[in-house]
């Protein structure tokens, strides 16, 4: 082999592995767009990520019948467009809407009834970056309610508990979460 065929085939070869790469980068590219959304288990009675800050609160009834879970969302609506949230049953796979896809301007209230934990002990909160809300761009699911989540007798004590729990969580995460 000659020097110039020897450099043509280097060449050659270079071209090859350059249009791999190219290949193998763009079909990660492709990949990545599809992926699913982002799902993370929340764990405390709140949760703070840039655009989105939540909290748990119980308001007691008279019985636990008319107990109520409540889950306050606060959202910067150029981050996430809506929200919804679903209690599901994860050995049995059925589910039972808690919220439908409601736009995040101002607080929104996820309320449950306590005793339907016992029949969906996940709670799944769906955010989508458009109102038009296909695929969530981020889900928070919860297994139960926080042992950390406090019980209210009043609806303006868990009102002011739920204000101040949200600027606490901001404040440790060193983020606005709106």
């Amino acid at each position: 082999m000659t020097a110039r065929q020897a450099a043509w085939h280097s060449d050659a070869c270079a071209r090859a592995i350059l249009r791999l790469v190219f290949c193998a980068c763009a079909v990660a590219s492709a990949s990545a767009a599809a992926d699913p959304p982002r799902e993370v288990h929340g764990v405390a009675d709140a949760y703070v990520v840039p655009g989105m800050a939540l909290a748990w609160g119980i308001l007691r009834g008279t019985d636990e019948a008319s107990t109520r879970v409540v889950i306050r969302i606060v959202a910067d609506p150029q981050v996430y467009a809506a929200v919804s949230a679903i209690g599901k049953n994860p050995f049995s796979d059925r589910q039972r809407t808690l919220l439908p896809s409601t736009p995040t301007a101002g607080a929104v209230d996820v309320l449950a009834p306590r005793p339907q934990y016992a029949d969906f002990p996940r709670t799944e909160l769906r955010f989508y970056s458009s109102s038009a809300g296909a695929e969530p761009a981020l889900v928070v699911f919860y297994l139960g309610v926080p042992d950390t989540t406090p019980e209210f007798a009043t609806e303006a004590n868990l009102n002011a508990y739920l204000v101040d729990r949200i600027a606490r969580a901001r404040a440790a995460a060193g983020n606005s979460g709106k």
